[in-house]
């Protein structure tokens, strides 16, 4: 049974063991792995992200009071809020669904109460995403309930919303776009200025090849960590980089690369070389997409393995079990590409790899990665999938991407 279809069943499974009674509307949203453009979203830039085949579900029914009642799974908590009164809790988990349902009601939005299950097999802190996935079956999940239509794009942005101002995570849109608006077998090449987006062919089946993610065993948390501050670094490089060049500059998408190469050596090597990695991330995606739709693996790779240099010695994202992951993957006979994937400071590696090589990736080069850092490692084989979807009644309800 497909893994979509077995986490359903599981999750509307437990709602009638533990509500006593059977969910109505079931909503799955799916974790990304994104193939390269790392640190561009916020910085107005390009991303090539891809939905994958592991998700967040959520099993529901309305309740005719105000009343919001949600049980995990993962954690085995039940938590439960008013419509009229959403504040903060000391539990993280409980904190993503409550900040979409308060960012949905500033909006001016009337939502019903309702019921729920959630239930995931997204790993927590490995940069998949399971928090954007979390937030958008929310989303969906409140939309459907309250039959508000709203569009996937609106959903993904009121969960960026949600993350952004009620988490404290200045995330871009990125996640949130790619589990909503992905397809089977694509990449999607997001404008994170305009937000506008093309369907990119992963032409990997049929050459042989798979996407292989790689989880480092290094959990990371993002709101703990340095991600905000990379942030502000590269808000203070634009506004030097713009006092230099004498114009206004909304971000640093409006640097080219040879603007850059003018006004590196009078900017702090720090902000120079958070910037640097911004600026040429963005023609590394560009050059992936004409890779992908010339069905050249070989010079993707190396644009994969450019983009994890940038990230670990330029942006300092890595860490040094993410680096020797992706240094020994790269050793190994039938590796197109591997770099680290999400925001960094641990979490996952992604490749594209040759299908007759798995067996000796695992057989092999995991161990040795194990052995030398102590990790437990983990292989994901995943495939491109289609956004978020959601059923109601048994019967598919189908939501405009935009």
């Amino acid at each position: 049974m497909k893994t979509e279809e077995t986490q359903g069943c599981r999750a509307t499974t437990e709602f009638q063991r533990h509500f006593a009674g059977i969910a109505n509307v079931i909503v799955q949203a799916p974790g990304r792995v994104n193939l390269i453009g790392e640190h561009t979203d916020y910085n107005e830039g390009f991303v090539l992200p891809v939905a994958i085949d592991r998700y967040i579900t959520i099993a529901a029914r309305r309740r005719l009071d105000r009343q919001v009642v949600i049980y995990s799974t993962n954690y085995q908590e039940e938590d439960r809020v008013s419509l009229t009164n959403i504040e903060r809790s000391d539990k993280q988990w409980c904190n993503y669904y409550r900040g979409v349902l308060s960012t949905m009601l500033e909006a001016g939005y009337d939502l019903s109460g309702f019921e729920a299950v959630i239930d995931g097999d997204l790993p927590q802190g490995a940069g998949l995403s399971s928090s954007a996935a979390y937030e958008l079956a929310v989303a969906a999940l409140c939309a459907t309930i309250s039959s508000l239509d709203l569009d996937k794009k609106t959903l993904a942005l009121l969960s960026q919303k949600a993350e952004n101002n009620f988490i404290g995570l200045k995330c871009g849109i990125m996640d949130q776009f790619a589990s909503a608006l992905c397809k089977a077998d694509a990449a999607l090449l997001i404008d994170c200025r305009s937000l506008s987006t093309t369907q990119v062919p992963l032409p990997l089946a049929n050459q042989g090849a798979r996407l292989v993610i790689t989880n480092s065993g290094v959990r990371r948390g993002l709101v703990d960590s340095e991600y905000n501050r990379r942030r502000e670094t590269c808000e203070t490089g634009t506004d030097r980089i713009g006092s230099l060049l004498e114009r206004k500059l909304s971000s640093l998408r409006d640097v080219t690369l040879a603007d850059f190469k003018r006004c590196a050596s009078k900017l702090p090597d720090d902000i120079a070389r958070r910037c640097g990695h911004v600026i040429t991330e963005n023609e590394r995606v560009l050059e992936s997409v004409e890779a992908l739709e010339k069905g050249d693996l070989v010079r993707l790779g190396q644009l994969m393995y450019a983009s994890h240099y940038s990230l670990s010695r330029e942006f300092e994202v890595s860490c040094p079990e993410s680096d020797l992951l992706v240094e020994l993957t790269k050793q190994h006979p039938g590796t197109y590409g591997s770099r680290m994937t999400g925001a960094g400071f641990g979490g996952c590696t992604v490749s594209v790899m040759e299908e007759a090589a798995l067996d000796d990736y695992a057989g092999k080069i995991v161990p040795d990665y194990e052995g030398k850092t102590g990790k437990k490692a983990e292989i994901y084989l995943c495939k491109a999938v289609t956004g978020v979807r959601v059923q109601r009644d048994g019967e598919p309800a189908p939501l405009r991407d935009e």
